[in-house]
């Protein structure tokens, strides 16, 4: 039987359906808003995994390009791995949903949510959690939920709930929240340097919806009445706990106050070892309980010396950043490179810039674009100290990839002031704690050691909480043994002017407002701070570009003289490559893109295309080669695709009888131009070019030379007609429609 609960949260119409499809799930979610329309399962093992330490949960987004009515590009049309979109989906799933599993729990969960339609107006991935969230509710599987999750755009200096793919590009904020109907347990956003007060707001104006959302998921569930299975938890036995607590808990209090994380961890494991041993006898027969109980005694010491003394594991205060250390200009061949040092985490960050024909171009299902900001995270096992194969990057490094290019994107120069196209990759080098803030701040460094002239430098901070019952305390700059022994991971970045990116992870439920306010607030200092020490190794972007570095010179023809450029078949514009060893890109706004890593060959190129798009003007004077001789003169091409003839009276100061006698095919001689006729054609001098141009000094031809009236003799025949000479009179952009244009050279901008 078919169930559905429909209604408006935040305005925007939603409906959940169960019964009719996927029933042999656990539960199955069939949500539309719109034109877009998932599918969620949500299933469950019978069985609990016996050995595990953490609990299995699996979150799938699976994208069809069939719900854009779309085939596949490419050879491998049923699809191949993942996109970055589907993988940040996949996670922005599983972070909400997570926390809210019973403690202990060891049965596989997967949940799967399908794209089946989309449309502009609706994009899926917010839909997606409270679809998967529905999916759990009507299922038998045991889960604290439900949860809703928004979108916010700001437009104008309006809220705008859930905004249409076109609105969040004219959004000055794209905030995503996630939270049950009494706190709020995941943010992600990307933002224009908004202050924090205003991101307060918006979360708070998220969280209204979020509890009509949950509204609307309960409802249904009551229709459905699925009891929740019984599952066997994995919990610790209380006597082996207070064995370990009581006769262990002051030497692990001792143990864990080490700033060095390799001594740390050494000495805890000895430690470990010793316990085990120690009370082994007592429990002969649970030595695994044993390892797990002095873990968890060792988290209950870090938060009980976090909230009761203030102390953190290294002897910060709570409000303390680590040393923080910065280096530029490391690698002489990149374009440019940083290094951040912030206590033991370590990240090198290198720019590479290139031309607009290396943007990266994503065909998504919200619609086609061109990526000319890209940023790579790579995290090998030496950065922790292990060994493990080396394989592709997962989720977590593509995750943390994308948080820092979120941070930045927001202030690199648009293509119209810097049209270049800009790689980052940012390896870790080393690892305790906020990798990804690290690299966000190591790529600061590297994009202003390259010169890349960014609207302002962005720092980084992850921001960590220890609670006990009604206490708390926020925690800056957080180290791997606060994050794993802590309740959240909130990394913050952003400009001295406001925000740019926000990530929130929690362990809990979800915080209060009252907590979310003071960790911004706790963080805008700490990234202050890191910030001024940033800016001591490197003040302002660099001056120059790495001589290294391409250089990109914009030009802006007509549009209606793209073909001139292009040429038939693409001649003009493959033999101007070639001549001067530049790329040259066109765009349909007649936005010419020329990257040279010679600069006299960009310059060579630009003048080049200047001289095909404009008129021909008398007295203007041009650098050709020879290209034909005749009885009459020699042809000389003055820009690509443009000719003109030089009479053989003007090829020479002294008197001459043919024109091979004063040059020969393939010479470059400098020409003016003397005459552009009424049909286009163009008349050149070799002479007098020393001198100022004046028409009353050009030199006349012998009267032998000429016909009647005037004009000069010769077989007018033997110069090329309208159609082969591009001079003056060539081909008109609408001469090269069709097949005869490389489409390759057009790129719609985005």
């Amino acid at each position: 039987m078919t169930i559905i609960e429909e209604g408006t949260p935040g305005g925007r119409g939603l409906s959940l359906e169960t019964g009719k499809v996927a029933k042999q799930a656990g539960g199955a979610c069939w949500l539309r808003a719109g034109d877009t329309v998932l599918l969620a399962s949500a299933t469950m093992a019978a069985e609990a995994r016996e050995g595990l330490d953490f609990f299995p949960l699996t979150c799938d987004y699976e994208e069809r390009k069939y719900a854009v009515g779309k085939i596949p590009g490419g050879f491998i049309k049923r699809g191949g791995r993942p996109s970055e979109k589907a993988i940040l989906t996949s996670r922005l799933i599983d972070r909400p949903v997570r926390p809210l599993f019973p403690a202990g729990m060891r049965n596989d969960v997967q949940i799967v949510c399908t794209s089946l339609s989309v449309d502009h107006d609706n994009p899926p991935d917010v839909y997606a959690v409270v679809a998967a969230s529905t999916a759990l509710m009507i299922s038998d599987i045991p889960w604290n939920g439900p949860i809703g999750c928004v979108r916010i755009g700001r437009i104008g200096g309006e809220w705008v709930v859930n905004p249409t793919v076109a609105q969040i590009e004219e959004s000055d904020l794209d905030l995503i929240v996630a939270g049950t109907s009494e706190a709020v347990n995941m943010l992600e956003a990307g933002a224009d340097e908004v202050d924090e007060a205003e991101v307060i707001e918006a979360i708070a104006l998220a969280h209204t919806v979020i509890k009509e959302q949950c509204a609307m998921q309960v409802r249904l569930a009551e229709k459905v009445g699925k009891a929740k299975r019984e599952v066997q938890l994995s919990v610790l036995p209380a006597a082996i706990v207070d064995a370990v607590r009581a006769k262990a808990g002051v030497e692990i209090r001792a143990a864990i106050q080490n700033p060095d994380k390799a001594s740390r961890e050494s000495g805890l494991s000895e430690l470990k070892k010793e316990i085990v041993a120690r009370l082994l006898p007592d429990f002969s027969d649970a030595e695994s309980d044993l390892d797990a109980a002095v873990e968890k005694v060792v988290k209950e010491q870090i938060r009980s010396l976090i909230i009761e003394e203030r102390r953190r594991p290294d002897g910060r205060s709570p409000e303390d950043i680590r040393t923080i250390t910065c280096e530029v200009g490391l690698l002489p061949r990149c374009h440019g490179s940083g290094l951040f040092t912030r206590g033991q985490t370590q990240v090198l960050t290198t720019v590479t810039l290139g031309s607009t024909d290396d943007a990266q171009q994503i065909d998504g299902l919200e619609g086609d674009l061109e990526k000319r900001y890209m940023h790579f995270y790579n995290f090998p096992p030496y950065s922790v100290g292990e060994t493990r194969p080396l394989r592709g990057p997962g989720r977590r490094e593509i995750g943390h990839g994308c948080l820092a290019e979120r941070a930045l994107v927001g202030v690199i120069p648009p293509r119209e002031t810097f049209p270049y196209t800009l790689q980052l990759t940012s390896e870790v080098l080393e690892s305790n704690g906020s990798t990804s803030m690290g690299a966000t701040c190591g790529s600061t460094l590297a994009l202003m050691d390259a010169g890349v002239p960014v609207k302002a430098p962005v720092s980084g901070i992850a921001m960590g909480l220890m609670t006990r019952d009604d206490q708390y305390v926020v925690l800056s700059d957080i180290q791997g043994m606060e994050d794993f022994s802590g309740d959240m991971d909130f990394k913050v970045a952003g400009t001295s002017n406001g925000i740019t990116a926000i990530q929130l992870d929690t362990k809990i439920a979800g915080l209060s407002a009252e907590i979310i306010e003071a960790t911004l607030r706790q963080a805008q200092s700490g990234r202050q701070h890191i910030l001024e020490r940033m800016l001591a190794s490197i003040e302002a972007p660099r001056a120059d570009l790495s001589r290294f570095a391409p250089r990109m010179i914009t030009v802006k023809i007509n549009p209606e003289r793209i073909g001139e450029i292009i040429g038939p078949g693409g001649k003009t514009i493959k033999k101007l490559e070639a001549d001067t060893g530049a790329d040259i890109s066109i765009e349909q706004d007649g936005t010419i893109y020329i990257s040279a890593v010679d600069a006299d060959a960009g310059d060579r190129a630009a003048a080049a295309i200047k001289a095909i798009a404009s008129d021909v003007e008398v007295g203007t004077d041009f650098t050709g080669k020879v290209t034909r001789i005749m009885g009459m003169g020699a042809f000389v091409e003055f820009a690509p695709g443009k000719e003109g003839l030089v009479h053989t009276a003007r090829l020479s100061e002294t008197p001459i009888r043919r024109p091979d006698d004063a040059v020969k095919l393939g010479d470059e001689i400098r020409v003016r131009v003397i005459e552009v006729d009424p049909q286009g054609r163009v008349n050149l001098t070799a002479v007098g070019l020393d001198q100022p141009f004046d028409p009353a000094n050009i030199p006349a031809l012998p009267p032998s030379s000429r016909g009647p009236g005037g004009a000069p003799r010769g077989d007018r025949g033997g110069r090329p007609n309208r159609s082969d000479r591009p001079g003056g009179s060539g081909p008109r952009s609408d001469d090269n429609g069709g097949d005869d244009m490389p489409r390759a050279r057009f790129r719609p901008r985005r």
